[in-house]
């Protein structure tokens, strides 16, 4: 139960670092969809949370969803809007 509980809260500071990508994305996304990742981002925050009370064994899942949609939006983004750089 001891080393759940660290798989948790190591998945929350996971989690805290793929913000900072969030972030920064402002650079290459527009302003709209830059809001909608940090509401994105906040919401899995709080299902991280939530997670992390109820079974912390699967708080990863959160950073790693959250990686997996910045990763497809921003492709998505850069393939078919042409956002750049």
């Amino acid at each position: 139960m001891r080393m759940t509980r660290v798989v948790g809260w190591l998945g929350l500071a996971v989690h805290l670092a793929v913000g900072f990508w969030y972030a920064v994305s402002g650079l290459v996304v527009p302003g709209w969809a830059l809001a909608g990742l940090l509401v994105v981002w906040t919401v899995l925050l709080a299902v991280g949370v939530r997670l992390l009370r109820r079974r912390p064994a699967l708080v990863p899942l959160a950073p790693l969803s959250a990686v997996l949609i910045w990763l497809a939006v921003v492709s998505a983004g850069g393939a078919w809007l042409g956002w750049t750089a």
